[in-house]
């Protein structure tokens, strides 16, 4: 449930919170939070950009960053064209720049900047994929929709925004309230707060907050706060409150997306949730992003006491790191994040792994992840550093991350000799949840009893990632016994797993469901009709509609909704 902020309150902005609350303000406005987005000027210009030396050059045109005027120069062999860099997104690794296209679109420019190498570089050329077996993706023009502000980043940079997107038109008429990811994104509406605040004399307490207070949260609540933005995930709705389920707004991207190794490192960007669900720190219920970070985003630790984090369940093993780590206390190799979260970088970003599982140099030998100690020890292969950790540990740590990674590889290339082993893990009441749910996406539902049996034990797991991704299977092989399991779904407590159960029934617009259980039926379709039309600018979203629309038996209706998913996008592809 919400933390309640006043029903009638309203948005003041971050400026507001100012007048009582100057040192967090300042905190706040200097954070990567408070400049996620900011506008481009001569002054940040002269502050954070060196000048662009030469042409990039991407496809049949030129580009080069003018900063002083602040545009990028785009010269092909017809004209050279300047587009105005309008705003700035990020800079901790990487500013990235929008212009202003027609139809409302922002556009991220062809160009962006590294920081730490202080270069300019190729926006779309950075994030191509290079997978273990020597394939890799390409490069997707600048001017697509993948790099469409209004469609693909706003959520994440700029707060309380309203695309106001016209399917009709395919225009935008995008509004925000500020940029940069504000107090109220966190703290909801302030304006009443901030009425009752002034309205109370200097030094007594307010009568009532009005506002939200993490303070007040559960571990749970205070990790699906900061998730919404730190994970890969597929919106639900378009209403995210303070305090709610993650689950209950978002389903999360797991192994069946190639941009993970098999064993869950990250290859490509995938933020964090998904890694940071599967370490056994979030599993213990006692962490949560707080106990790291502030709410600026900032690390609580300093340098110096970094392993500090780790004390609460850790004690004895930060206290003797050296025993522990078989590294110098001092070193590098004794700090808890170096073996615990190594950095990777992707596209020019670092990112730190947030499983927290210790180094497995085994599953680099077989699946080309990365591995702490190579991370560190880059002249020794990982050969060496798994003789090494196997001298150091009598205990084969690395066999279970070694088992579940080989049926996501073997689940991956379809080879369904291991088919017993992933069906018994999924039974598995000690599965990992995204490993158990990743194997359920990846194995093509069929009429295979033993998979149904799981699918159906799967669809009660204490996990609404995992109920979500049994109840999608399910769907795709009715039976007797499945189809009373999605209608017996659609009033459970999740809206992620109440969604797939709708999608599955769906296809049975006859089915004649028990009187006890049309209701929620009813309120379920509601929901999984809402999370279809959450994005209307996307042409996944007409293309899903059509297909609710064709089990429907509504031809035109499906024929409409797949027409506008081709006018959105003339050559659709999925990733995967």
């Amino acid at each position: 449930m919400a933390v309640d902020a006043g029903k009638g309150s309203s948005y003041a902005g971050s400026a507001s919170c100012r007048e009582c609350h100057e040192r967090f303000y300042q905190l706040w406005s200097s954070s990567m939070h408070g400049l996620a987005m900011q506008p481009y000027s001569a002054s940040f210009a002269m502050e954070k950009l060196t000048p662009h030396q030469g042409d990039i050059a991407i496809g049949e045109a030129k580009y080069r960053a003018d900063i002083d005027e602040g545009v990028v120069i785009e010269t092909d062999r017809m004209e050279t064209k300047k587009l105005k860099i309008k705003h700035v997104l990020g800079g901790k690794n990487v500013f990235y720049f929008l212009t202003p296209l027609d139809k409302g679109r922002l556009q991220t420019l062809p160009v962006a900047y590294d920081v730490n190498m202080k270069e300019w570089f190729d926006t779309a050329a950075s994030g191509i994929r290079h997978f273990p077996g020597g394939e890799h993706g390409e490069a997707v023009d600048w001017r697509h929709s993948t790099y469409t502000f209004n469609t693909a980043c706003y959520s994440c940079h700029v707060s309380q925004l309203d695309t106001n997107y016209d399917t009709g038109t395919d225009t935008y008429n995008t509004t925000w309230t500020e940029p940069g990811i504000n107090c109220e994104t966190c703290h909801g509406p302030s304006a009443e707060h901030n009425m009752i605040a002034r309205a109370t004399p200097k030094g007594q307490p307010l009568p009532e907050l009005r506002i939200i207070s993490t303070k007040t949260m559960t571990t749970v609540q205070r990790n699906d706060l900061c998730s919404g933005c730190h994970a890969k995930a597929g919106p639900l709705t378009a209403a995210y409150r303070p305090g709610e389920p993650f689950f209950d707004h978002y389903d999360l991207a797991t192994l069946e997306d190639p941009d993970f190794y098999p064993d869950g490192r990250d290859l490509g960007e995938n933020y964090t949730l998904t890694s940071w669900t599967m370490s056994p720190c979030a599993k213990s219920g006692q962490l949560d992003c707080m106990h790291c970070h502030t709410s600026s985003g900032r690390y609580r630790f300093k340098q110096e006491k970094f392993n500090n984090a780790c004390v609460p369940c850790h004690e004895q093993k930060v206290q003797n790191p050296t025993a522990h780590t078989h590294h110098p206390a001092e070193s590098e190799g004794s700090k808890c994040v170096s073996c615990h979260m190594p950095m990777s970088s992707f596209a020019r970003m670092n990112r730190s792994d947030h499983s927290m599982l210790p180094p497995t140099p085994a599953a680099t030998i077989a699946y080309q992840s990365p591995n702490a100690c190579n991370l560190c020890h880059r002249d020794q292969d990982a050969g060496w550093a798994d003789q090494i950790v196997r001298q150091w540990r009598s205990r084969d740590y690395q066999a279970p991350v070694l088992e579940r990674a080989a049926l996501i590889d073997a689940a991956r290339k379809r080879d369904w000799t291991r088919l017993p082993e992933m069906i018994a893990y999924i039974g598995d009441p000690g599965h990992d949840a995204v490993f158990a749910a990743s194997l359920i996406r990846l194995i093509p539902p069929a009429q295979d009893q033993r998979l149904q049996e799981a699918l159906l034990g799967a669809a009660k797991d204490p996990s609404p990632l995992v109920r979500g991704a049994a109840v999608q299977a399910l769907g795709l092989v009715p039976s007797v016994e499945s189809l009373q399991v999605l209608i017996e779904a659609t009033a459970d407590d999740s809206r992620l797993v109440r969604v797939r159960a709708a999608a599955g029934l769906a296809a049975f617009p006859q089915l004649a469901a028990p009187p006890a259980y049309q209701a929620q039926i009813r309120m379920a379709n509601d929901e999984y009709l809402a999370s279809i039309t959450t994005r209307p600018d996307q042409w996944t979203s007409h293309y899903n509609l059509g297909n609710y629309y064709l089990g429907q038996n509504d031809a035109k209706a499906a024929a409409a909704s797949y027409q506008t998913a081709l006018q959105l996008d003339p050559q659709p592809s999925c990733r995967w």
